[in-house]
């Protein structure tokens, strides 16, 4: 990349992690991605859907269809140290990176025409609200019939954006400082379900009548007793987290609470142990309201899906890291207990992520930021380059698989039916 087209892009990267915009909200950074791709290719054609998406393509009409995406949204992080001071939004994930990684890799396609050799179509898709959050907002938007999904690739899964294309690239900042540029391939990651428990009793006045009353707080702490004592029983290599906090509660100290609204995000690696688990925490809080002569209310929203790279693709990625001469290192086969909805993309075809160093801090902390543009906004857009190179005339079709947006739906719905099992209500 020339020197002008480096500093360019870097400064499309810090204009967007100077202006963060949380999902279905990123109007700035949409419209950086418009400007650039209409200033390196006016005739091309955008597509765009669910508010704040975009899809544009190179090479049209191919047998294969490969989609590279980035993900346009920030974090929810008001105590970051360049937090919008109005939104609380903070680019603490580096997806302002992959916008700018994705636009540098889409200009050397342009200017080198070289999408035209290539044996496959190719797609740049610009994907909002991967981030699960500002869930107010968006029960607003469902209720408005603007969007179906909380986050931005089902939403997109559903309006059709992926209905032709075959296999999706994805990067992702890695979290942690790396003292060599690396990549990380085959990173699974957990999904998750949202659970809500609303305990119920009954209020009384704390100094005159405790007796009578039913304390829904007491019902919530030994909920997160149980849950604590449970936690011998979870298995190590699912990755289990639970993190479960008041998220609603009108106490006083002189009146019993009668009502105690406790969350959680539940994160498994695999989708039965998933179910495994909320089964337990469900009979948790059945039993804590019923020893304490209460009830409760059991909410369950399906989070995202677990991601398993394709091992097929990350075969590419690993054959141009070992002709890649400035890129020292490479992570394999590990599994976090992050999540994205790639996961759910993956259950529609083959997806792969590609992590990148290049940072200090904390991801999703408050001083998160990158320190290394050159290998960001430089190098490591031209090793993709090599990568999509790689797959040119070497896709084996046989190896990839593709499910409908309706197959997901219905695997979604058996995730979230209540059944009855060994006695324990889910």
């Amino acid at each position: 990349m020339s020197s002008t087209h480096y500093e360019e892009i870097k400064k499309l990267g810090e204009s967007i992690y100077e202006n963060p915009e949380l999902g279905y909200k990123e109007e700035h950074t949409k419209q950086a991605v418009i400007d650039y791709l209409k200033k390196y290719n006016p005739e091309c054609t955008i597509q765009k859907f669910s508010t704040t998406g975009l899809r544009t393509t190179l090479g049209e009409g191919k047998p294969i269809h490969i989609a590279f995406l980035a993900e346009l949204d920030a974090v929810y992080a008001p105590s970051h140290f360049r937090a919008d001071s109005e939104t609380g939004a903070a680019h603490n994930c580096g997806h302002y990176t992959q916008v700018a990684i994705a636009l540098a890799l889409y200009r050397q396609l342009v200017e080198s025409k070289a999408y035209e050799q290539f044996d496959y179509t190719i797609s740049f898709i610009f994907v909002p609200a991967e981030e699960y959050l500002d869930l107010a907002f968006r029960d607003e938007l469902i209720q408005k019939g603007v969007i179906s999904h909380y986050g931005g690739k089902p939403e997109a899964m559903k309006l059709g954006v992926f209905d032709d294309i075959d296999v999706s690239i994805c990067v992702h900042a890695m979290g942690g400082e790396f003292s060599k540029r690396t990549i990380e391939i085959d990173c699974d990651l957990a999904g998750f379900l949202y659970k809500r428990y609303t305990f119920k009793g009954k209020s009384t006045h704390a100094g005159v009548d405790p007796f009578s009353s039913v304390n829904a707080y007491n019902m919530s702490t030994l909920f997160h007793t149980a849950i604590s004592l449970g936690r011998q029983q979870l298995d190590e290599k699912e990755k289990v987290r639970l993190n479960p906090i008041v998220m609603e509660s009108d106490m006083s100290t002189n009146v019993i609470p009668n009502q105690i609204k406790v969350g959680t995000d539940l994160r498994t690696l695999s989708t039965p142990y998933m179910q495994t688990v909320a089964k337990r925490l469900d009979a948790a809080a059945q039993g804590s309201a019923l020893a304490l002569q209460g009830e409760v209310e059991i909410d369950t929203q399906m989070g995202y899906l677990p991601f398993q790279q394709d091992r097929y693709l990350s075969s590419f990625v690993k054959a141009a890291y070992e002709e890649e001469e400035q890129i020292e290192d490479i992570w394999e086969d590990n599994s976090i207990s992050a999540a994205g909805d790639i996961g759910d993309l993956s259950y529609m075809m083959p997806c792969i992520q590609i992590g990148y160093s290049g940072f200090t801090g904390t991801i999703h902390g408050d001083d998160f930021i990158d320190v290394d543009p050159e290998y960001i906004y430089d190098i490591f857009p031209k090793f993709l380059f090599q990568v999509l190179d790689k797959l040119n005339g070497k896709i084996d079709r046989s190896k990839l698989y593709k499910r409908s947006y309706e197959e997901y739906v219905q695997l979604v719905q058996s995730i979230l039916e209540q059944k009855e099992e060994h006695g324990i209500e889910a």
